[in-house]
């Protein structure tokens, strides 16, 4: 299927991503990072809205054709990036401060709670095989966590396990939002107001957090693996819009796919920032996708 061929891609994408966010951040302050990767983002999308909004579009180029939006509809967008900036924010600090093969399996994770949430809130029920995937997904999280003290970093004291979890977490909200959106909202017009959008939520960041005490913290740099962030994202984030635009396309499945972006961060990144403990890291990151894998599998 070609929603599964580009949620591949996708994952691939945004792999590479991570490997220059970690880059990016690496003896650098944190909220100018974030704020000049987002408005990077919204540059690239400035051609799309001038097409959409300045000039007459075809009617065979309908991706383009949404300068009808309604205020409800903007602010429909709006909410998606204050889902996705919170969601960023957390996951750009946990980044600067944890090793990448720490981070990579906790993103992994993304599905599982989109799983749970789905249980919650819709009251979906679990059929044996999610169960056992469930409780694979878990134990390989213990161990996971027993991995990490090996590193003195402790899974149930570690603000930035706390803070890469709660961005997983709201990722999945996202995930699911993501789906609604697409489904109602031309894919490109959702993707670049909310990134337009993105760009006074992180300078107000920028302007309360980091400016008032940038002297306290490391000094800001600029690297040209910043862009590459942006560009690498957006890339990413379009082929995965993409995916979820096809009608039989299914959120988890897409999901699931996404997250292998972790075997790409997580394989350049040990060789890369030649990280501590990857074989071990490296099989409970396997036994975690493989729980995952099978959640998806018994959903289908």
């Amino acid at each position: 299927m070609v929603w599964i061929l580009l949620s591949v891609l996708s994952a691939t994408l945004l792999g590479v991503y991570d490997i220059f966010k970690k880059i990016s951040l690496s003896r650098n302050a944190v909220l100018p990072v974030l704020f000049l990767s987002t408005l990077i983002n919204a540059l690239l999308f400035t051609p799309v809205l001038y097409v959409a909004y300045f000039t007459e579009v075809p009617r065979y180029q309908p991706m383009f054709q949404f300068a009808n939006l309604t205020l409800s509809d903007h602010l429909l967008f709006a909410l998606k990036s204050v889902i996705v900036g919170s969601s960023w924010t957390l996951a750009y600090y946990a980044m600067k401060y944890l090793p990448i093969t720490i981070v990579s399996p906790i993103r992994s994770s993304g599905p599982l709670w989109t799983l749970l949430g789905a249980v919650v809130i819709f009251g979906e029920k679990l059929t044996f095989w999610q169960w056992i995937g469930l409780a694979i997904t878990l134990l390989f999280y213990y161990l996971f966590s027993l991995s990490g003290q090996k590193e003195g970093i402790s899974f149930r004291k570690n603000r930035w396990i706390f803070f890469m979890t709660l961005s997983t977490l709201i990722g999945s909200v996202s995930s699911l939002y993501d789906k609604y959106l697409v489904s109602h909202y031309n894919r490109l017009a959702m993707q670049a107001w909310y990134h337009v959008y993105m760009v006074p939520l992180m300078l107000l960041l920028l302007l309360l957090i980091w400016y008032p005490t940038r002297h306290r913290y490391e000094k800001f740099q600029w690297r040209w693996s910043i862009p590459l962030i942006s560009l690498c994202l957006t890339l990413g984030d379009f082929i995965y819009f993409w995916a979820l635009s096809y009608s039989d396309s299914l959120i988890a499945i897409v999901s699931t796919i996404r997250r292998g972006s972790v075997v790409v961060s997580f394989s350049i990144g040990a060789m890369l920032f030649k990280e501590k403990n990857v074989v071990q890291k490296g099989l409970i990151l396997l036994g975690i996708l493989a729980g995952i894998v099978l959640i998806i599998l018994s959903s289908k």
